[in-house]
């Protein structure tokens, strides 16, 4: 071999490698390409999963509002979950928590909560309803209420409900239970 063709060699052999490695990193390239968005489809599908069990949550969720069963609703939270309405006292436990249902069970029988949206915010999750019922339990003013709000769910490990914080125009709520129920208009 004279010494143009052995240099012509090197040369190809080189040229070869470099089109090796450069076929080598385009190879490896989209592998990583291909696993990222196979792992971007798992955790969307994951996310979508998740989603799905909390919206079924969410459902039997307001059934157990709407049921007139404070220990069934009680049961959605942990043994020392906490109920907040606005910025009234925690109810702490099952037991207090029960009792605080078990109120608003009693003086609005027909009470219907409906899911209107649940997403999840932050470190927790919102809860968005409507809530419709008339206040013909003991002592009550026979007048019906409508009303949306939300409560902000912080979910356990075991997926029950540590705390929630609920949310609804109280003075819309007071409104509408003392309105005169045939004008409309609030009682003095």
């Amino acid at each position: 071999m004279t010494r143009c063709r052995r240099s012509q060699h090197k040369e190809d052999k080189k040229r070869l490698l470099g089109i090796y490695m450069r076929k080598k990193t385009l190879i490896s390239f989209l592998a990583a390409i291909s696993s990222l968005v196979l792992l971007s489809a798992c955790e969307s599908q994951r996310e979508q999963a998740d989603m799905e069990e909390l919206n079924e949550f969410a459902a039997r969720y307001a059934d157990a509002w709407s049921n007139g069963d404070p220990v069934a609703f009680a049961s959605f939270y942990a043994e020392n979950g906490s109920f907040r309405i606005n910025d009234g006292e925690p109810s702490v436990g099952r037991e207090a928590i029960a009792a605080t249902a078990g109120s608003f069970m009693a003086a609005f029988p027909d009470m219907l909560i409906r899911v209107v949206e649940v997403r999840e915010a932050e470190e927790h999750v919102e809860f968005r309803w409507h809530w419709t019922g008339t206040n013909s339990g003991p002592g009550g003013t026979g007048n019906a209420v409508d009303l949306k709000g939300y409560e902000q769910w912080t979910l356990g490990a075991d997926g029950l409900i540590l705390e929630t914080r609920g949310y609804m125009d109280d003075a819309e709520y007071q409104r509408q239970l003392h309105a005169d129920p045939i004008s409309g208009t609030e009682e003095n």
